[in-house]
């Protein structure tokens, strides 16, 4: 049973990512169906099933998370197409990026 939810999990995942790029889909789609049968044969008690559903399982967050298609506009600029499930972070890390983290902070050398 959880198998189909992996699979179908992914599939939704596909096509909420490249809704709308037909090529990307059907590509996402072929890969993710031959990797299913690949290990359709396996007992339930393979050892090696929980590890690829899970593997599928964080794919399929990061395809809703992650990607994020451009789409080229007339005057050569890309839109975007951010959806509900697009990780938006706040920058934080972005902000202290060429900064001390440690500032104020004695080391251990100058105690």
């Amino acid at each position: 049973m959880a198998a189909i939810q992996s699979y179908r999990n992914l599939l939704r995942a596909a096509r909420i990512a490249f809704e709308g790029d037909t090529r990307m889909l059907t590509g996402a789609r072929e890969s993710i169906r031959n990797a299913f049968r690949d290990k359709a044969t396996l007992p339930p008690s393979d050892p090696s099933i929980e590890p690829a559903l899970k593997h599928a399982d964080e794919v399929a967050a990061f395809l809703k998370a992650n990607v994020v298609q451009g789409i080229k506009q007339e005057d050569n600029t890309y839109k975007l197409r951010i959806h509900e499930h697009t990780e938006r972070g706040d920058n934080e890390s972005i902000k202290f990026a060429n900064k001390n983290p440690r500032v104020g902070v004695k080391c251990c050398s100058e105690i």
